[in-house]
């Protein structure tokens, strides 16, 4: 992450700005507008692992089976070899519909894994790759275990939650988090931006609040009805921090306010539409985009504010297509990231977007041959439009190259701009 004496600045200036909005909230009265959800009770419900016990097949030097029912991201339990199973245990029998697993950084990838009844060994749910929220059918039981069939090394484990649910009796799916979908359309229409028009710096308004403690994974289309959504993370520039919402590939996330703490904002893990999705406050990076597999990814209508870094980090390839967006204070509105794991080509295309005291519009690497076409953009103050960077293998920090315009990778000309 490339880091400058404005990049202090701007913290400053957050900090302040999230102590005035907490001194805001108390002045209001904690007033809360709950709203149900047709998600996962992991998102809602009470950790039941807090107050069970734990215990497992193996376990790797220096870490613990109890770490993963401490509620603390930071511990984590390891098997000592690439496979092995940790179970939750309680002294009576516990009714739980739902499972949450946190792994933490540094470990083995999750090739495979079962859900066990571990008063029985009956298989509750069973999937692949690196599971995040589970449900399955509403059980009756003493232990719950989470087996490792098979990974590529020992997974760090960090939390297995666990929830009782609402008596509902969800189907898993043996390959992805489970769909969020909403009941109803929107009811409020925001102030200002309506999600496709042109960007007019005024911010909507929100119909109530939604407190989660996990992330939501989305598949197909979630609705969030300009309900503003917290609070995972803490606020800060942690890349560690988990997202408040991870999409799936072709899915959308719409009418949408991100409170704050927001985590590490939202995750595209392939092709997304974001619609009409604001920001209060962008923390670590408002949105990023992760998929390999080429195609598009849109952001249509919307805006973020507070940020001090980048507010849209492209680290897989493909393109990321901007348009009618508002952002007031970042330090970019897009980059394409120069030293990820993996160097692709990556391109954006910005167009009827208002920017508002930020440093950078796009940067690129120009080397790798990223592309960003802008059009129709309006810049209050002053701000680099196009940045050109070398990128460089993880590890090293990208070179700042200079401004590029009308050329090869800097798509724009000065008639494009607007600077009021």
């Amino acid at each position: 992450m490339e880091t400058s004496v404005t990049d202090v600045k701007r913290r400053r200036h957050r900090t302040r700005l999230t102590i005035a909005i907490a001194a805001a909230a108390a002045m209001i009265g904690g007033l809360v507008v709950t709203m149900t959800l047709p998600v996962s009770a992991a998102t809602i419900a009470t950790n039941l692992s807090l107050s069970g016990g734990a215990d497992g097949s193996s376990k790797a030097s220096g870490t613990s089976y109890g770490n993963v029912k401490d509620g603390n991201t930071s511990t984590y339990w390891a098997p000592s070899s690439s496979t092995g199973s940790v179970s939750v245990k309680w002294g009576s029998a516990t009714t739980v519909s739902s499972a949450v697993i946190k792994q933490a950084s540094g470990g083995g990838s999750i090739g495979s894994w079962r859900l066990l009844n571990g008063d029985n060994g009956s298989v509750l749910a069973s999937g692949s790759g690196s599971p995040s929220t589970i449900s399955f059918s509403s059980t009756s039981l003493k232990k719950l275990t989470f087996n490792i069939v098979s990974a590529s090394g020992a997974p760090r484990i960090a939390e297995f939650e666990t929830y009782a649910g609402g008596g509902s009796n969800p189907t898993a799916s043996p390959t992805a988090s489970p769909t969020v979908t909403p009941t109803a359309s929107p009811t409020v229409t925001p102030t200002g931006n309506p999600g496709t028009g042109t960007p007019t710096g005024q911010w909507p308004s929100s119909a109530g609040s939604v407190k989660i403690s996990g992330t939501v994974s989305v598949s197909g289309t979630f609705d969030g009805g300009m309900k503003t959504y917290c609070c995972i993370g803490d606020g800060g520039q942690s890349e560690s921090q988990d997202p408040m919402f991870k999409i799936a590939n072709g899915g959308t996330l719409q009418n949408v306010i991100i409170g704050s703490p927001a985590g590490d904002g939202v995750h595209c893990e392939g092709t997304c539409t974001l619609k009409n999705v604001w920001w209060n406050d962008i923390g670590e990076d408002a949105a990023t985009f992760k998929g390999t597999g080429g195609g598009t990814s849109y952001v249509i209508g919307g805006g973020a504010r507070s940020g001090s870094d980048k507010t849209f980090q492209h680290n897989g390839n493909g393109t990321v297509s901007i348009s009618g967006f508002y952002l007031n204070g970042s330090g970019k509105l897009y980059r394409a990231c120069g030293n990820c794991s993996s160097s692709h080509q990556r391109h954006v295309k910005i167009d009827n977007v208002l920017v508002s005291d930020v440093d950078m519009v796009a940067g690129i690497n120009s080397n790798w041959g990223d592309t960003a076409t802008i059009t129709r953009l309006v810049v209050d103050g002053s701000a680099t439009v196009c940045g050109k960077y070398k990128g460089v293998s993880k590890g090293s920090e990208p070179s700042y190259l200079g401004e590029g315009w009308n050329d090869s990778n800097c798509k724009v000309t000065r008639s494009d701009v607007t600077y009021r």
